[in-house]
C-alpha cells in the first residue's frame, strides 16, 4: 500500500489472509468454474488490458453475447458500487456470483450448480488444501460461498498506484509530460473531475451522460433487469467508471461502442468540449497507466505447483 492510502474495507465475515488471496488467484484463472470448462474470470478480465478483454462485450458459454463492456479491476476493492448500473451489488463477494450464476445474460453458466462446483474442486488435492488453509475451522467451504469469498479477497489485492500520475503526486516531478500536466488541468477545467473524482477517478454514482447507443430505451439495456429505482427511459444512466489504466481498456463506454478514448470523451456531449485541448486530455489519460500493474506476476496465472 502506498503511504497515506487507507486500505479498502473488508467484510467482517471475509477477513484477508495470504492463503485466501492465493486461492482466489487460482480460482480467478480456473475454467472449471464455467459449465463447459471453457471460461474463467481471467478470460474476460485480462491483466495486460487492465483486466478487461478488448471486446465491446463478451460471449458467455452458450454463445449469448453480454450487454455490457467488461470493466477494469484496478483498485476495485475500494469501489462502493459495482457493475455499470445495479444498485444492489455493493460487495465483491456478491458480484462474483453474477458471472458464475447469472442467466440474463448467461456468462459462465453455473446457475444451481453448487454441487458440481464442489465435485470439480474437491477432485483437485491442491484446492482441498487451499480451502482448508484459507478458511480454517470452516466446514463445507468448497462451495459458491467459499469461491466468491476467495475471489473477493484476490480482487482486493489488485492495487494500482504506480502510474506516472501517482509518481508525480509522490514528488517525482518529471513523471508526467508537460502535455499530460496540461491535460490534467483541462480535465478539471471542463468538468470531467466532477464525476471522475478522487483517487480512483470515480464518484461511484450513476449519471445521465448522453452516451447510450441509439435505440437503447428500455429495460433490456440492463440485461433483462429493470433499471434502478427512479431511472426512467431513455435508460442512459450508468455508473462512473474508474479511469485507472483507461488507455489500455478499450473499447470504451458501457456498451464498448467507443473505439477510441477521444470518441469516448466526446460522446459525453459536454458543451465545454468545443474548446477543449483534447490532445492534452488524452495525454493525461495515458498518464493513468500503471505498467507495473499490468505485468505484476502476483496477479497473473498461478504457478502449477500448489502454494500450500
Amino acid at each position: 500500500m502506498p503511504s497515506g492510502v487507507a486500505p479498502p474495507l473488508v467484510p467482517a465475515d471475509n477477513a484477508m489472509n495470504a492463503a485466501k488471496v492465493a486461492l482466489g488467484r487460482r480460482l480467478f484463472h480456473e475454467r472449471a468454474l464455467s459449465a463447459d470448462n471453457s471460461l474463467s474470470c481471467a478470460d474476460c478480465h485480462q491483466q495486460s488490458r487492465g483486466f478487461t478483454d478488448g471486446q465491446a462485450t463478451h460471449a458467455g458459454v452458450t454463445g449469448e453475447m453480454g450487454v455490457r463492456n467488461v470493466p477494469g479491476l484496478a483498485n476495485v476493492g475500494w469501489r462502493r458500487g459495482l457493475t455499470w448500473a445495479d444498485v444492489n451489488l455493493n460487495t465483491l463477494e456478491e458480484q462474483a456470483m453474477v458471472p458464475m450464476t447469472g442467466t440474463k445474460p448467461v456468462e459462465m453458466g453455473m446457475a444451481s450448480n453448487d454441487a458440481e462446483i464442489k465435485k470439480r474442486l474437491t477432485g483437485d488435492p491442491c484446492y482441498v488444501r487451499l480451502f482448508q488453509t484459507a478458511f480454517p475451522g470452516r466446514t463445507n467451504s468448497i462451495s459458491f460461498a467459499g469461491v466468491s469469498a476467495a475471489l473477493g479477497a484476490f480482487q482486493r489485492s489488485l492495487i494500482s498506484f504506480g502510474a506516472p500520475y501517482d509518481r508525480r503526486r509522490r514528488g517525482e516531478s518529471g513523471a508526467m509530460s508537460a502535455m499530460a500536466v496540461r491535460g490534467m488541468k483541462e480535465f478539471n477545467r471542463i468538468g470531467c473531475a466532477s464525476c471522475h473524482s478522487g483517487a480512483h477517478f470515480t464518484d461511484d454514482a450513476t449519471h445521465y451522460t448522453g452516451t447510450a447507443a441509439p435505440g437503447e430505451t428500455d429495460a433490456s439495456a440492463y440485461g433483462g433487469k429493470p433499471p434502478p429505482p427512479g431511472f426512467e427511459p431513455p435508460v442512459e444512466q450508468f455508473r462512473t467508471p474508474g479511469l485507472r489504466n483507461v488507455a489500455v481498456t478499450g473499447p470504451w463506454l458501457h456498451d464498448g461502442s467507443a473505439t477510441s478514448m477521444d470518441m469516448a470523451v466526446r460522446r459525453h456531449a459536454a458543451s465545454a468540449l468545443a474548446d477543449a485541448d483534447m490532445p492534452a486530455i488524452l495525454a493525461f489519460l495515458e498518464a493513468l497507466t500503471d505498467r507495473a500493474f499490468l505485468t505484476d506476476a502476483r496477479f497473473g496465472p498461478p504457478e502449477k505447483a500448489c502454494p500450500v
